[in-house]
């Protein structure tokens, strides 16, 4: 009888998930040749070659692509069952999560926390940027779950709401007392166009009859804030995240009936099949966002 082992089906289901053996290894937290000498091991016992070379990468072959499709509902019914059964503490391997900023600085780190105690063998990769690169990185297999800001129009990512955050117009209180954003010719600061926080703001802004206004753009609220703090203009930002300056006095709210909101979703792709990353999204749709608005 040929013997196969589970780690065998596990790795050879990675690489035809994500694409390279690379790939494979960082999930499975193992090595390159790692991988490569584990399908070495189940070519020589299935008795056919799995891969053949194509390029500088390595392709299923016709009979590999069979294997695959042979196995996956196997594979799949061995990790729901170890998931189900609540034994969390045997999973293990690589995911990859892919925050915004505001997401990471609000409603995850107790997320994160929950995930360690449930799953101390599973290895959580944390990976901040905007929701325009976390999208291409989800979509190009870079990230297992993320957590975006903005609609998501896609057929193949599938979504779960985690709520709406307000977005408000800040200045200090010098900049305030000089008219903010009524001011004639208003410095402007926002989050980078690739944010979808940027649309939302332009559109605020064209309310306010300065659509056409010179933008200043950074890629981060904080450092939005600090520029803020320190009177080199105004922006528009999560209202959670500047809350604590307001509260103080060192920011203030301008022209409230301008403030807009943005909804957040958890996302994977919708072709995912790994029973611990759908197991993680599910989770992930009981968040809401601290201290938001309700869901839009």
């Amino acid at each position: 009888m040929r013997r196969i082992s589970l780690y065998h089906l596990e790795t050879l289901l990675w690489i035809s998930r994500l694409g390279t053996f690379g790939a494979a290894a960082e999930r499975l937290n193992t090595t390159q040749p790692a991988v490569s000498a584990r399908i070495r091991e189940l070519e020589n016992q299935i008795g056919f070659r799995l891969f053949e070379r194509a390029g500088r990468n390595m392709a299923l072959t016709v009979r590999g692509r069979d294997f695959v499709r042979e196995c996956e509902p196997l594979w799949a019914s061995i990790e729901r069952t170890f998931l189900q059964s609540g034994r969390f503490e045997g999973a293990s391997g690589i995911v990859r999560i892919g925050a915004g900023e505001i997401a990471a600085a609000t409603c995850l780190p107790p997320f994160f926390a929950s995930l360690k105690a449930d799953m101390p063998r599973v290895t959580v990769e944390v990976e901040i940027d905007l929701s325009h690169g976390l999208l291409q990185k989800l979509l190009g297999a870079n990230c297992d779950l993320v957590f975006l800001a903005g609609p998501v129009a896609s057929p193949n990512i599938e979504t779960a709401p985690i709520g709406a955050v307000d977005l408000i117009w800040i200045g200090s209180p010098s900049l305030a007392h000089d008219r903010g954003l009524d001011s004639a010719s208003p410095v402007l600061w926002l989050l980078h166009r690739h944010s979808p926080i940027h649309g939302v703001a332009r559109t605020s802004l064209e309310e306010a009859g300065h659509g056409a206004a010179t933008i200043n753009s950074c890629n981060n609220v904080r450092s939005l804030i600090d520029i803020v703090l320190a009177g080199g203009g105004i922006s528009f930002v999560p209202e959670i995240m500047a809350r604590d300056h307001l509260q103080s006095g060192a920011l203030v709210r301008l022209r409230p009936e301008l403030d807009r909101a943005i909804p957040f979703h958890a996302a994977i792709r919708a072709q995912e099949r790994d029973p611990l990353v759908r197991d993680i999204f599910d989770r992930a749709g009981s968040l809401r966002m601290t201290g938001v608005s309700p869901d839009p």
